[in-house]
C-alpha cells in the first residue's frame, strides 16, 4: 500500500469520525459517552479495505439509535453501541475476546470528563487482573472456556452436514483461543489475521498446537473434522489439568472443610442408594448414583479428598454390587474424618441430639 493510498484512508477515516462525533453532540449529548477508535486502524495493521472499527460507550437506551451499518468505497461499515454493563464490564473482568477494545482503545471524544475517569478505573480493573501471576484466577478463566468449547463439540458430534459440523468446530477452535489466552493471563492485542502469530509466542501452549491447529483447518471430511477438533480440545484440556496441578496449590482435607460431608453424604444418598437397590429400581438407582457421584466429585475438588469413581460400580444386572461399593467408599470417607480427628454426628437417642443441638446454638450465641 503506497503512502498516497494510506493518507487517502486516514483522512476518508477523520471525515467519518468528525461525522460520528457531530452527531452524538447535536443528537446524543446525554446518552453517548465516549467515541473510540479500536481495531486495525489503532494498531496500524490495516490495509485497503479494512473498516473503522468505532467504539461508541453508550449511557441510555436511546444511545443505541446511534448504530449505522453502510457501505462506501466498496468497504463495509458497523457502527454499534458498547454499554458499560455488558461489553465494558466484560472486558475489565477479562471475560470477553475484547479486552483489546477496552485498554488500547484511543478516545476520540468524551462528553464529559467523569466518563473518562469512568473508563480508566475499568481498564485499571482489567490491567490489575493482567498483572497477577499465572494461578488460580486465570486458570478458572481458562476452565470457563473449555466449557464454552465442550458445548461446541457436543453440537458438532450431533450434526451431520459438513457444513454444520465445520461451524461448530470452528466455535470450538474460538473458545480454545480465548482459552489459551486466558491460560497464559493476557488478551489479544491484533485482528483475527493475527490471532494464530500472536497464541504461537505465548509461554504455555497444548503440545503440538501449531500442527493441532492446522490439522483442524485442513480437515476436509466430517469424520476428519471430528477427529481433528476432538484431538485439539483434548490437548488444551490437558494443558489446564497440567497448568492447575503445577500452579494451583491442591486443597487438602482439614477438620473445619470436611465438618458435615460426611453425614451430607449418609443423609442425601446411603439409604436412596441402599433402597433402590433392594428394590431393583434401575432408573432410581441411576440417578441417585449421578447424585453421589458428583458430591463426591465436588468434595475431591473444593476439600481435596481422594477420587471416588462410584459409577464404575454402576451395573444394571447387578445393583447389588453398586450399592455394596458405596457402602465401600463411605467407609473409606469417614477414615478421612478419622485422619484429621473429626468424629461423626451420630446419637442413639432424641434426648442426646437434643442435648447437643442446644449446648452447640448456645455456644454460637456466646
Amino acid at each position: 500500500m503506497t503512502e498516497q493510498i494510506k493518507q487517502q484512508l486516514m483522512e476518508k477515516n477523520q471525515k467519518i469520525i468528525d461525522m460520528v462525533v457531530e452527531k452524538v453532540k447535536r443528537d446524543f449529548p446525554e446518552d453517548i459517552a465516549i467515541v473510540g477508535l479500536a481495531g486495525s486502524f489503532a494498531t496500524g495493521d490495516f490495509y485497503e479495505k479494512s473498516d473503522l472499527d468505532l467504539i461508541i460507550i453508550n449511557n441510555t437506551q436511546r444511545g443505541w439509535e446511534i448504530s449505522e451499518s453502510f457501505l462506501l468505497d466498496d468497504v463495509g461499515y458497523d457502527f454499534y453501541c458498547t454499554p458499560w454493563e455488558t461489553r465494558i464490564e466484560e472486558e475489565a473482568n477479562l471475560e470477553s475476546p475484547g479486552v483489546s477494545s477496552l485498554l488500547d482503545m484511543k478516545v476520540l471524544y468524551c462528553a464529559k470528563p467523569e466518563y473518562l475517569e469512568k473508563l480508566r478505573s475499568y481498564q485499571q480493573r482489567a490491567l490489575a487482573l493482567l498483572a497477577e501471576p499465572i494461578g488460580e484466577n486465570c486458570i478458572r478463566r481458562g476452565e470457563r472456556g473449555i466449557s464454552l468449547a465442550k458445548e461446541s463439540f457436543a453440537r458438532m458430534v450431533l450434526e451431520e452436514s459438513i457444513g454444520r459440523v465445520r461451524y461448530c468446530s470452528s466455535e470450538v477452535v474460538y473458545h480454545l483461543f480465548n482459552t489459551i489466552v486466558a491460560l497464559n493471563n493476557t488478551y489479544l492485542k491484533r485482528g483475527t489475521k493475527r490471532h494464530f502469530e500472536e497464541l504461537s509466542a505465548y509461554r504455555y501452549l497444548p503440545e503440538n498446537f501449531e500442527g493441532l491447529y492446522w490439522n483442524v483447518l485442513r480437515s476436509r471430511t466430517v469424520t476428519e473434522i471430528r477427529a481433528t477438533t476432538q484431538a485439539f480440545l483434548k490437548s488444551v484440556i490437558l494443558l489446564c489439568e497440567k497448568m492447575r496441578r503445577e500452579l494451583v496449590p491442591s486443597p487438602k482435607p482439614t477438620k473445619e472443610n470436611l465438618r458435615g460431608t460426611y453425614e451430607e453424604l449418609w443423609s442425601n444418598y446411603r439409604n436412596k442408594v441402599l433402597k433402590s437397590a433392594e428394590e431393583k429400581d434401575l432408573s432410581y438407582a441411576y440417578w441417585t448414583a449421578m447424585g453421589a457421584q458428583n458430591f463426591l466429585n465436588e468434595m475431591t475438588k473444593e476439600k481435596g479428598t481422594p477420587e471416588f469413581d462410584l459409577m464404575a460400580h454402576f451395573d444394571p444386572k447387578y445393583l447389588g454390587g453398586f450399592a455394596k461399593a458405596f457402602e465401600e467408599i463411605a467407609e473409606e470417607y469417614r477414615k478421612i474424618y478419622d485422619s484429621v480427628g473429626l468424629l461423626v454426628e451420630q446419637f442413639d437417642t432424641f434426648e442426646e441430639l437434643y442435648q447437643h443441638f442446644m449446648e452447640q446454638k448456645d455456644n454460637k450465641k456466646a
